[in-house]
């Protein structure tokens, strides 16, 4: 069978084409999808793309009302579709964050977009729980010919996008009904989102073409020091193993990242390739590489505290509102101090 990849950071998927047989060729449009409601473009056919760019008006005209009756709770939003299934905001200010992690991304891997190889003329590429869309909009930019589908449980992606990426509300943890594989399938930062990793693998599994690859990239975001500057007596410390137990509680893995090698050779896929990247809390690493990673990450956490404590801390540990502007208030005053030396890995 050739070859199929995992990784940490890089999943890479090949299936034997022998076993699956040849996909069929698929014509792509620029129609965005609601996979619930709808299995075909809102206009139907094919659409003949001029500009690189293309508005895509029926975004907000296909999407139900529901999906976008956000619910508020502390001050922040949260998504609609398949309310509570997702612990994290949807608002502007979370989408932000979510900009600043792909950017650390990209500085960790220097640049590049992804560590699996893309198969040569790929046909189809899917970005599970797309976020923002970021990755998908990049990848469809470098990939004109190639249909690009990104989804998520929140419409909260940009109108302007490459004419051959679309985007779909979507549960990635119900049934996949797609009718064509994909060449490679990309899934980022699921942590604390998904309910059954081995389901979620063995959908990527039967939904990569003969070839195809997959990547997978997510955390170990348990809190270590290098140098012991980092005790039972700090807030963050405090923080991160309430973090962790808070999101168990709640029936989701915070740290996917370790287990992702297993998950993807217990699926079936083969030539797994794991890699693993350290990410310091700010700048104090001497390299100049972790120190950007540093810069990059203190900055992704000083604007998510909110988002990774409101819900999760109230619902699951039964703390108060201030209680948690409290801790958070703790963490940022810590995490100024140079002499706190912190890191998890991705």
């Amino acid at each position: 069978m050739a070859p199929k990849t995992l990784s940490s950071v890089a999943v890479e998927a090949n299936i034997d084409p022998a076993t699956y047989g040849a996909q069929a060729d698929s014509a792509y449009n620029s129609e965005v999808y609601v996979r619930f409601s709808l299995n075909k473009t809102v206009n139907g056919g094919n659409s003949t793309l001029i500009s690189i760019w293309s508005l895509r008006a029926s975004y907000t005209t296909s999407l139900a009302g529901n999906i976008t009756d956000y619910k508020l709770e502390n001050g922040r939003r949260y998504h609609a579709y398949k309310e509570g299934r997702y612990v994290y905001p949807n608002d502007e200010k979370e989408s932000d964050r979510l900009d600043i992690m792909h950017k650390l991304v990209e500085v960790t891997l220097k640049g590049k977009q992804n560590l699996a190889p893309i198969p040569k003329n790929p046909q189809r590429i899917l970005d599970i729980g797309t976020g923002t869309g970021l990755w998908a909009i990049e990848i469809g930019d470098k990939h004109p010919n190639t249909e690009v589908l990104g989804n998520d449980l929140s419409p909260i992606q940009p109108r302007w996008v490459p004419p051959n990426v679309r985007f779909e509300v979507d549960d990635v943890e119900a049934e996949w009904t797609y009718h064509q594989n994909f060449d490679f399938i990309h899934c980022r930062f699921m942590g604390n989102a998904i309910k059954d990793w081995p389901r979620l693998v063995r959908q990527a599994y039967e939904h990569t073409k003969p070839g195809g690859y997959v990547e997978f990239i997510d955390l170990d975001v348990n809190w270590v020091s290098p140098d012991g500057s980092l005790s039972p007596e700090h807030a963050s410390l405090k923080f991160n193993r309430e973090f962790l137990k808070a999101s168990r509680k709640a029936g989701t893995e915070p740290c996917p990242g370790p287990l992702l090698e297993g998950l993807l050779r217990d699926a079936g896929f083969e030539d797994v390739v794991a890699h693993k990247y350290i990410w310091p809390v700010g700048t104090w690493p001497a390299d100049r590489h972790l120190k950007e990673i540093g810069a990059w990450n203190y900055l992704q956490i000083t604007e998510g505290l909110e988002a990774f404590t409101f819900k999760l801390f109230t619902q699951y540990l039964g703390y108060e509102k201030k209680e948690v502007d409290v801790i958070c208030a703790s963490i940022r005053k810590e995490m100024r101090d140079p002499k706190l030396h912190t890191m998890f890995h991705l």
